[in-house]
């Protein structure tokens, strides 16, 4: 079985088993476990829930329609088509999860680029750097949102009312990389791109049923229902319509066992860690003048150094409730700044596998460069939007 697993598959694995071993040692007391597994009960439900929503609305071909529709709309025009590219991938990202942009939308852009005569690289990258700095305006955008909001506490619609302009400003910066790098005529060769013939889609029942699941977690989201709840009650309305239409297409590979692992493995090692050392070398690195430029730059280096999930729990730690600037700061730091190595964040990571599936090749150096370009542009300038804005 070990032999079967991926090398990113070994790593969680052997992260929840370190995670297991400090707590019989005694290294992180029974007490302390249980009440980080308890912190981490109602985003574990909500995790498996979303990418059970988001794998199910791709299957209905939700995401492939739109995706169809968009190239349709662009009219041949490339212009046209990055507007609306950015606009999709920002719009599920912040509703749906950077994960679900990823995973699910990736494949989607990438199948569509031979249809429409496409180049496919600057799909694939409009879909993972969006997935990171369009990750800010909503909790449910980002794990790292949810982590914090304990901490912060603001409630979801409190929460967007201070970091709309944060996320304006790192999506605007995106989309300027994007253009310049990426999408411009000298770098993708053709002046325009042939739209794609319009396919029905396969089951109307599913389609609809996966579009109104879609619809009502947004809608509960603005409600002010719990993450937890909102993504369970849209994945419900969807699996229901899946078993009465097709039962066969609801595997066991829906669940995603290896985030739940990766996310129990952390809540476990990072405690421990801060207990024995961390925290001093974190108060040290953030300083104590509240500065949210160096939070923020600290979150991004530790984010692409080690992956943003820890680097934002590790950092989390040392900085009081009170302080609801720097910790606002630090997550721009682990949502825009992760897009210049690609262990930053575990979307970079799902996304590079999903690149290499479809035969996608990913100029590394040109990705490291233009992304250490985004990732500073973008923390200055989205730091300066909290600050000035937030």
């Amino acid at each position: 079985m070990l032999r079967r697993l991926g090398v990113l598959d070994r790593i969680r694995v052997g992260l929840l088993v370190l995670g297991l071993v400090f707590v019989a040692t005694g290294l992180l007391p029974w007490a302390d476990a249980v009440k980080s597994l308890d912190e981490i009960g109602p985003l574990l439900v909500f995790l498996v829930a979303i990418i059970v929503l988001a794998e199910l609305t791709k299957e209905a071909q939700v995401f492939d329609a739109i995706a169809t529709r968009m190239a349709v709309l662009g009219r041949g025009n490339y212009a046209a088509l990055f507007f609306l590219c950015t606009a999709f991938a920002s719009f599920i990202t912040i509703f749906l999860n950077l994960d679900t942009t990823a995973v699910l939308l990736t494949p989607v852009m990438l199948a569509l680029a031979p249809r429409a005569r496409i180049a496919a690289l600057p799909l694939a990258m409009t879909t993972i750097w969006l997935a990171n700095t369009a990750s800010l305006l909503l909790p449910v955008s980002n794990l790292t949102n949810l982590l914090g909001m304990d901490k912060i506490g603001l409630d979801t619609q409190e929460f967007a009312a201070r970091m709309w302009a944060p996320q304006i400003a790192s999506i605007a910066v995106t989309m300027a990389f994007l253009w310049a790098f990426y999408w411009r005529r000298g770098e993708r060769r053709d002046l325009r791109y042939t739209p794609p013939v319009l396919e029905p889609v396969a089951d109307r029942v599913l389609f609809s049923a996966a579009s109104g699941g879609c619809l009502l977690f947004i809608v509960l989201l603005l409600l002010k229902a719990h993450v937890a709840i909102a993504a369970t009650a849209a994945a419900a309305i969807i699996v229901t319509a899946f078993v009465l239409r097709a039962r066969e297409r609801l595997t066991w590979s829906l669940i995603p066992w290896q985030l739940v692992i990766f996310v129990t493995g952390l809540f476990l090692v990072v405690p421990t860690l801060s207990a024995h050392g961390l925290n001093t070398v974190m108060t040290w690195m953030i300083g104590t003048e509240s500065d949210p430029y160096r939070t923020a730059a600290v979150g991004a280096g530790l984010s692409n150094a080690i992956n943003n999930l820890p680097a934002y729990w590790a950092v989390e730690a040392v900085i009081p409730p009170a302080d609801q600037d720097r910790l606002l700061a630090l997550l721009v730091g682990t949502n825009v700044g992760p897009v210049i190595t690609p262990w930053a964040s575990l979307a970079t990571l799902l996304w590079f596998e999903s690149c290499r599936r479809h035969e996608v090749r990913v100029p590394m150096r040109r990705f490291l460069l233009t992304g250490a370009g985004l990732a500073v542009v973008g923390l200055v300038t989205t730091v300066w939007a909290l600050v000035s804005f937030g």
